[in-house]
């Protein structure tokens, strides 16, 4: 990492600075935080291409994107050259994207979800997300006709860039993200409301990988969970260990 800035996650008036050069910068976007202005989000008055902005004194440019309620590594452009070039290696899809999630049941120790999948311009696309399973837990609380809860806590790499993939990935399989609507479960979703007070999608993009399209260096930038996902792997009684 390079001329990296660290702050408090926790602290709600900066965002988390994991990577910035002359070129890019990086955050750990929160749960929660649109990164700009939508058409679908208007009662939402807080977007990270303003806060970042505000943050660092100059204009940012966001390179892809992340739904308001995945948290995790989110990459913009310094300036419109660097956005560009940024842009060509995300469309070459030469970026290895890792996902932390929360999943209803148990899942297999590995798998590759290959499904198609049909954006909102009606465009039908291939789309691919290898998996694994980084640790189950079965926990005494009761949910519906059974008498525990079962849940999976995954890292995923989708292979592909499309719209909700991972979301609509993990249900196509029967294992939908916890917290995730339209997606997921509703009813698993109001149980953790319910039961924890825990209304945000328990899903995190955990890293981003590349080579530096201008520099030619290699990239790493990593993501801490945010405390919400920090307290459902514990309240959940996943090994926390795994946080690192």
């Amino acid at each position: 990492m390079t001329d990296a800035k660290v702050v408090d996650p926790t602290n709600n008036k900066e965002l988390q600075i994991l990577f910035q050069d002359e070129h890019y910068v990086a955050i750990n976007k929160p749960h929660g935080l649109l990164v700009h202005r939508s058409k679908i989000a208007t009662n939402a008055d807080e977007f990270a291409v303003q806060q970042l902005r505000d943050q660092i004194g100059q204009h940012v440019h966001p390179a892809h994107r992340l739904d308001r309620k995945t948290s995790g590594v989110l990459l913009f452009a310094l300036t419109k050259p660097a956005l560009s070039a940024i842009r060509g290696v995300f469309e070459k899809e030469e970026i290895n994207k890792n996902y932390w999630a929360i999943l209803r049941g148990f899942t297999e120790p590995e798998g590759l979800i290959d499904y198609s999948l049909t954006n909102d311009k009606g465009k039908t696309q291939d789309a691919q997300t290898a998996y694994i399973t980084l640790n189950k837990t079965e926990i005494d609380v009761p949910f519906g006709k059974h008498s525990t809860s079962r849940y999976s806590w995954v890292e995923a790499k989708p292979k592909t860039g499309r719209m909700h993939q991972l979301r609509k990935h993990f249900a196509h399989i029967f294992h939908p993200i916890i917290g995730d609507r339209p997606h997921g479960c509703n009813k698993q979703n109001k149980f953790f409301l319910e039961q924890w007070n825990m209304n945000t999608m328990l899903l995190h993009a955990r890293s981003l990988g590349f080579i530096h399209p201008i520099t030619d260096k290699p990239i790493e930038i990593e993501a801490h969970p945010h405390p919400e996902f920090v307290r459902m792997i514990e309240t959940l009684n996943f090994d926390k260990r795994l946080l690192g």
